[in-house]
């Protein structure tokens, strides 16, 4: 089809135009404003012709020396080049006539300044002075009216800018717009798989009218090869839908346990996650030590397992209830397989980071024992050989030594304390046993009960958050057998609602007076420090017979235990 009339050429016609407008009006305005520069400054030089003209008439009747110097100073500024380049084609006559007369008059009125004729002078300089305020006056409305030539200019372009614009915007509308819209309609149409669209109708012979012919046809060839291929696609699409699903949840589910530090609360995640994916009723993941759960079981129904192996060792096994039908075996293999690999993953780091925290504090522990402990005995031995020395009527020497002897003692006690805490150890990060080991030897050296209850769960800690309740509990049992004097203590794990770890000690001895620690005791702070690296809380209240100290923290920490 031939274009006989072309829309970008109509188009390009109206904007150069546009453009050719712009520069026009822009360049008189930028010419008219260029000659304007220096109009403030004819202005200002021809107003102060007038105040010279009356000191020279001030300079002729006090007899001034200055008279010859401000003479030639008024013709400097008569003969300013600024005032010069008024003598153009395009200054008004008026501006030039009055100019020339000031210069024309002044050789005059010199002459009699010059002559000492100070009367006649200023009797004449008056009327002088009526011709340079009607020169700055024309000065000024020369000024004002290349101001208003510009702004005339630039109105005048501007209106026939927008007078252009509108009617190059209307053509577009009805020439490109409207058709262009009708395109849109059309594809929409299609892509909706609708090939029945309102007919494209272009009443001009354009490239639009080519455009939407062209796109009828292919319209019209598509339609048939949609529905050839509809059918096909169909059939392929639900054998695609059910391997991306399964492959979906193995990659999610990967994805969670890798990139992630392995905890309970994420295999929890996982399980809802599948159990959500595949609409079952309820999934397990069990073993020795571990065991994690999702959705509700019902007696009614039957569990389909899946043992977990690693290295062909069952380390646990995976079942699940379902609603309507079997998850693929793949899916559940591949699961399976994931899942063990967690949990040996996570068992294997967890007893790693415990052998590593036992190592770490038996280093202490020992460095402490051969250098701290050594000093502290050397010590002793020199203050027994002091004691034997100094005289035995020396009354104040002894009790200086007998003080001395007495914090060696503490310190001692306290070194021997610090190194039982550091030699504490939880095999295979079992906490519930780690403090059975720690309240036996307690209950054998006082004669206080000491009673521990606890709910599963325990075990669920990192291997640094069990040391750290474990010295909370310590430090807390110590205080109540030294400073309390109880008679029984309760020790007592739970979660609560929320998911939360809940560790109570209770004793029933004369009661906390204040939270506040004497000098060189930092028992209660150390507690506070722990619990705050295991993101929580701790609570010390007196009780109606006793004391309770609370500790309340999330099963992970908010920031990486040190």
């Amino acid at each position: 089809m031939i274009v006989k009339r072309s829309v970008t050429r109509s188009i390009a016609q109206a904007l150069s135009a546009i453009v050719l407008l712009s520069l026009l009006s822009t360049g008189l305005a930028l010419v008219t404003l260029s000659s304007s520069l220096r109009d403030a400054e004819a202005i200002n030089l021809a107003g102060s012709l007038r105040m010279q003209s009356y000191r020279l008439a001030w300079d002729a009747t006090r007899e001034s020396h200055q008279l010859a110097q401000h003479l030639m100073l008024y013709q400097q500024t008569l003969d300013a080049p600024v005032l010069q380049n008024l003598d153009r084609p395009w200054v008004p006559g008026e501006v030039i006539n009055r100019y020339h007369r000031l210069r024309n008059a002044w050789p005059q009125l010199q002459q009699k300044l010059q002559q000492g004729e100070a009367v006649t002078y200023q009797q004449q300089v008056a009327i002088y002075v009526n011709e340079i305020d009607r020169f700055v006056l024309g000065l000024q409305h020369y000024a004002e009216l290349k101001m208003h030539l510009v702004v005339a200019s630039s109105l005048i372009g501007v209106i026939a800018i927008v007078a252009l614009a509108l009617m190059t915007i209307r053509f577009t509308r009805q020439q490109v717009v409207r058709p262009l819209n009708a395109l849109v309609t059309a594809s929409r149409y299609i892509e909706n798989g609708n090939f029945s669209f309102p007919p494209l109708a272009v009443a001009q012979e354009n490239e639009l009218k080519v455009l939407s012919q062209t796109f009828s046809d292919m319209a019209a060839r598509l339609k048939s090869h949609y529905q050839l291929l509809e059918s096909t696609v169909r059939a392929k699409t639900e054998d695609l839908t059910e391997a991306n699903r399964t492959l979906s949840l193995l990659y999610e589910s990967s994805q969670m346990l890798a990139a992630s530090p392995l905890h309970p609360a994420l295999f929890e995640k996982v399980l809802n996650k599948v159990l959500i994916h595949e609409d079952l009723a309820a999934i397990h993941l069990e073993g020795d030590n571990y065991s994690f759960r999702a959705g509700h079981c019902d007696r009614a129904r039957c569990w389909q397992r899946i043992p977990l192996l690693q290295e062909d060792h069952r380390i646990g096994e995976l079942r699940w209830q379902t609603k309507k039908g079997d998850p693929p075996e793949t899916l559940t293999g591949s699961l399976a397989s994931i899942f063990g690999r967690s949990i040996w993953i996570w068992q294997t780091q967890k007893q790693y980071q415990q052998m590593l925290l036992i190592e770490e504090r038996a280093t202490i522990a020992r460095e402490l024992h051969d250098s701290l402990a050594q000093a502290l005995s050397f010590l002793r031995i020199q203050l027994t050989l002091l004691r034997r020395t100094v005289d035995k009527n020396d009354c104040a020497a002894h009790a200086i030594i007998a003080d001395f002897d007495r914090a060696l003692s503490e310190a001692s006690c306290q070194l021997r304390e610090l190194l039982t805490t550091f030699r504490l150890t939880i095999e295979q990060a079992d906490l519930v046993a780690a403090m059975q080991a720690m309240i036996a030897p307690l209950q054998e050296q006082v004669d206080v009960q000491i009673r521990f209850d606890y709910q599963p769960g325990l075990e669920s800690l990192e291997a640094q958050q069990q040391v750290h309740v474990l010295q909370i509990a310590r430090e807390a049992l110590i205080n109540a057998i030294r400073h309390a004097n109880a008679r029984m203590i309760a020790v007592d794990y739970q979660r609560t609602a929320e998911g939360e770890h809940l560790l109570t000690i209770t004793d029933d001895g004369t009661g906390i007076a204040s939270c506040d620690e004497p000098p060189g005791h930092f028992g209660l702070t150390t507690m506070a420090e722990r619990a705050a690296r295991l993101s929580g809380s701790l609570n010390i209240s007196a009780q109606k017979r006793g004391t309770q100290v609370a500790l309340r923290f999330p099963p992970r920490p908010a920031h990486p235990l040190e």
